[in-house]
Protein backbone atom coordinates (compact mmCIF):
# COMPACT_ATOMS: atom_id res chain seq x y z
CA UNK A 1 0.00 0.00 0.00
CA UNK A 2 3.05 2.37 0.93
CA UNK A 3 3.78 1.91 -2.77
CA UNK A 4 1.05 2.46 -4.58
CA UNK A 5 0.56 5.92 -2.24
CA UNK A 6 4.08 6.74 -3.19
CA UNK A 7 3.54 5.86 -6.81
CA UNK A 8 0.50 7.76 -6.80
CA UNK A 9 2.23 10.92 -5.27
CA UNK A 10 5.22 10.63 -7.43
CA UNK A 11 2.53 10.79 -10.42
CA UNK A 12 0.46 13.69 -9.20
CA UNK A 13 3.57 15.91 -8.47
CA UNK A 14 5.09 15.45 -11.94
CA UNK A 15 1.63 16.60 -13.27
CA UNK A 16 2.31 20.02 -11.81
CA UNK A 17 4.99 21.55 -14.47
CA UNK A 18 3.43 20.51 -17.17
CA UNK A 19 0.04 22.24 -15.57
CA UNK A 20 1.51 25.60 -14.75
CA UNK A 21 3.07 25.38 -18.32
CA UNK A 22 -0.75 24.70 -19.69
CA UNK A 23 -1.48 27.35 -17.64
CA UNK A 24 0.60 29.72 -18.71
CA UNK A 25 -0.44 29.16 -21.83
CA UNK A 26 -4.08 29.57 -21.65
CA UNK A 27 -3.33 32.94 -19.87
CA UNK A 28 -1.30 34.35 -23.00
CA UNK A 29 -4.16 33.28 -25.58
CA UNK A 30 -6.78 34.88 -23.02
CA UNK A 31 -4.63 37.97 -23.27
CA UNK A 32 -4.78 37.64 -27.21
CA UNK A 33 -8.70 36.73 -27.02
CA UNK A 34 -9.33 39.83 -24.74
CA UNK A 35 -7.56 42.06 -27.98
CA UNK A 36 -8.94 40.24 -30.79
CA UNK A 37 -12.47 40.92 -28.67
CA UNK A 38 -11.96 44.22 -28.40
CA UNK A 39 -10.99 44.73 -31.73
CA UNK A 40 -14.35 42.62 -32.76
CA UNK A 41 -16.41 44.55 -30.15
CA UNK A 42 -15.52 48.12 -32.18
CA UNK A 43 -15.77 46.49 -35.58
CA UNK A 44 -19.34 45.62 -34.74
CA UNK A 45 -20.40 49.01 -32.79
CA UNK A 46 -19.61 50.81 -36.30
CA UNK A 47 -21.17 48.63 -38.14
CA UNK A 48 -24.17 48.35 -36.08
CA UNK A 49 -24.52 52.20 -36.98
CA UNK A 50 -24.31 51.67 -40.70
CA UNK A 51 -26.76 48.19 -40.92
CA UNK A 52 -29.00 48.02 -38.34
CA UNK A 53 -31.73 50.82 -39.54
CA UNK A 54 -31.36 49.12 -42.73
CA UNK A 55 -31.91 45.53 -42.34
CA UNK A 56 -34.96 46.55 -39.63
CA UNK A 57 -36.15 48.60 -42.63
CA UNK A 58 -35.60 46.19 -45.22
CA UNK A 59 -38.21 45.50 -47.93
CA UNK A 60 -37.51 43.83 -51.49
CA UNK A 61 -37.51 47.53 -52.96
CA UNK A 62 -34.56 48.67 -50.47
CA UNK A 63 -32.14 45.37 -51.01
CA UNK A 64 -30.02 47.69 -53.44
CA UNK A 65 -29.81 50.60 -50.69
CA UNK A 66 -28.31 48.08 -48.29
CA UNK A 67 -25.86 46.82 -50.66
CA UNK A 68 -24.43 50.38 -51.20
CA UNK A 69 -23.86 50.89 -47.50
CA UNK A 70 -22.16 47.30 -46.57
CA UNK A 71 -18.19 48.48 -46.20
CA UNK A 72 -16.15 48.01 -48.59
CA UNK A 73 -13.12 46.96 -46.53
CA UNK A 74 -14.40 45.24 -43.27
CA UNK A 75 -14.36 41.07 -43.88
CA UNK A 76 -16.00 40.29 -40.38
CA UNK A 77 -17.94 37.12 -40.39
CA UNK A 78 -21.34 39.10 -40.66
CA UNK A 79 -20.48 41.51 -43.18
CA UNK A 80 -18.65 38.46 -45.42
CA UNK A 81 -22.23 36.50 -44.97
CA UNK A 82 -24.30 39.34 -45.93
CA UNK A 83 -22.37 40.54 -48.68
CA UNK A 84 -22.62 36.98 -50.27
CA UNK A 85 -26.13 36.79 -49.52
CA UNK A 86 -26.82 40.48 -51.31
CA UNK A 87 -24.27 39.62 -54.45
CA UNK A 88 -25.64 36.18 -55.19
CA UNK A 89 -29.51 36.11 -55.25
CA UNK A 90 -29.60 32.78 -53.48
CA UNK A 91 -32.48 30.47 -53.37
CA UNK A 92 -34.01 29.51 -50.99
CA UNK A 93 -31.42 26.49 -50.91
CA UNK A 94 -28.93 28.67 -50.68
CA UNK A 95 -29.98 31.40 -48.04
CA UNK A 96 -30.55 28.34 -45.71
CA UNK A 97 -26.97 26.63 -46.38
CA UNK A 98 -25.54 30.30 -45.87
CA UNK A 99 -27.14 30.99 -42.11
CA UNK A 100 -25.98 27.43 -41.01
CA UNK A 101 -22.75 27.98 -42.73
CA UNK A 102 -22.84 31.17 -40.51
CA UNK A 103 -23.51 29.54 -37.47
CA UNK A 104 -20.94 26.68 -37.94
CA UNK A 105 -18.57 29.51 -38.18
CA UNK A 106 -19.97 31.43 -34.91
CA UNK A 107 -19.77 28.10 -33.21
CA UNK A 108 -15.98 27.69 -33.65
CA UNK A 109 -15.06 31.44 -33.12
CA UNK A 110 -16.83 30.42 -29.12
CA UNK A 111 -15.09 27.36 -29.07
CA UNK A 112 -12.06 28.86 -27.78
CA UNK A 113 -13.95 31.12 -25.28
CA UNK A 114 -15.60 27.60 -23.50
CA UNK A 115 -12.41 25.96 -23.33
CA UNK A 116 -10.91 29.00 -21.50
CA UNK A 117 -14.09 29.40 -19.57
CA UNK A 118 -13.77 25.25 -18.45
CA UNK A 119 -10.29 24.29 -18.57
CA UNK A 120 -9.22 27.93 -16.32
CA UNK A 121 -10.82 26.65 -12.85
CA UNK A 122 -9.79 22.88 -13.84
CA UNK A 123 -6.13 23.77 -14.44
CA UNK A 124 -5.75 26.27 -11.26
CA UNK A 125 -7.53 23.58 -9.03
CA UNK A 126 -4.82 21.09 -10.66
CA UNK A 127 -2.42 23.32 -9.50
CA UNK A 128 -3.47 24.38 -6.39
CA UNK A 129 -4.07 20.85 -4.75
CA UNK A 130 -0.54 19.26 -6.42
CA UNK A 131 1.26 22.17 -4.56
CA UNK A 132 -0.52 21.90 -1.64
CA UNK A 133 0.74 18.76 -0.81
CA UNK A 134 4.37 19.56 -0.48
CA UNK A 135 3.05 22.39 1.60
CA UNK A 136 1.82 20.78 4.35
CA UNK A 137 4.48 18.58 4.29
CA UNK A 138 6.59 21.49 4.61
CA UNK A 139 4.55 22.47 7.56
CA UNK A 140 4.96 19.36 9.36
CA UNK A 141 8.68 19.04 9.19
CA UNK A 142 9.09 22.41 10.16
CA UNK A 143 10.03 23.73 6.47
CA UNK A 144 8.91 27.29 6.41
CA UNK A 145 10.11 28.21 3.82
CA UNK A 146 9.27 25.30 1.23
CA UNK A 147 5.92 26.11 2.75
CA UNK A 148 5.62 29.65 1.86
CA UNK A 149 7.31 29.17 -1.90
CA UNK A 150 4.74 26.03 -2.12
CA UNK A 151 2.09 28.06 -1.50
CA UNK A 152 2.90 30.82 -3.58
CA UNK A 153 2.39 28.05 -6.09
CA UNK A 154 -1.35 26.77 -4.76
CA UNK A 155 -2.26 31.21 -5.03
CA UNK A 156 -0.54 31.72 -8.09
CA UNK A 157 -2.12 29.00 -10.10
CA UNK A 158 -5.50 29.55 -8.38
CA UNK A 159 -5.54 33.33 -9.45
CA UNK A 160 -4.59 32.54 -13.03
CA UNK A 161 -6.96 29.78 -13.53
CA UNK A 162 -9.82 32.06 -12.69
CA UNK A 163 -8.51 35.07 -14.38
CA UNK A 164 -8.49 32.76 -17.90
CA UNK A 165 -11.91 31.49 -16.83
CA UNK A 166 -13.34 35.05 -16.63
CA UNK A 167 -11.78 36.08 -19.99
CA UNK A 168 -13.58 33.03 -21.63
CA UNK A 169 -16.94 33.56 -19.84
CA UNK A 170 -17.01 37.55 -20.73
CA UNK A 171 -16.09 37.44 -24.40
CA UNK A 172 -18.98 33.91 -24.61
CA UNK A 173 -21.18 35.95 -23.24
CA UNK A 174 -20.94 39.05 -25.13
CA UNK A 175 -20.12 36.77 -28.64
CA UNK A 176 -23.27 34.83 -27.71
CA UNK A 177 -25.94 37.53 -27.73
CA UNK A 178 -24.23 39.03 -31.00
CA UNK A 179 -24.18 36.03 -33.12
CA UNK A 180 -27.94 35.57 -31.58
CA UNK A 181 -28.54 38.95 -33.26
CA UNK A 182 -26.53 38.58 -36.27
CA UNK A 183 -28.50 34.84 -37.26
CA UNK A 184 -31.48 36.89 -36.62
CA UNK A 185 -30.85 39.62 -39.38
CA UNK A 186 -29.07 37.03 -41.97
CA UNK A 187 -31.89 35.26 -41.87
CA UNK A 188 -34.43 38.08 -42.01
CA UNK A 189 -32.04 39.40 -44.95
CA UNK A 190 -32.67 35.90 -46.67
CA UNK A 191 -36.68 36.09 -46.39
CA UNK A 192 -36.87 39.14 -48.27
CA UNK A 193 -34.12 37.91 -50.84
CA UNK A 194 -36.47 34.85 -51.31
CA UNK A 195 -39.62 37.20 -51.63
CA UNK A 196 -37.69 39.40 -54.09
CA UNK A 197 -36.86 36.22 -55.94
CA UNK A 198 -40.57 34.65 -56.02
CA UNK A 199 -41.96 38.10 -57.89
CA UNK A 200 -39.67 38.08 -60.60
Amino acid sequence: METISKLLFWVANSLLIPDIILLLGLFVRSLLLVGGFYNQFMTKRKNDKKLNDKIKELTVGTIDALKMHLPKKDDSLFVKYLRDLLTTSPSEAYSDFTVSSFENEAEKDLSLSKLLAKMGPVLGLIGTLIAMSPALVGLSTGDIAGMAYNMQVVFATTVVGLVISAVGLVTLQFKQRWYAKEVNNLDYVARVLNEKQKQQ
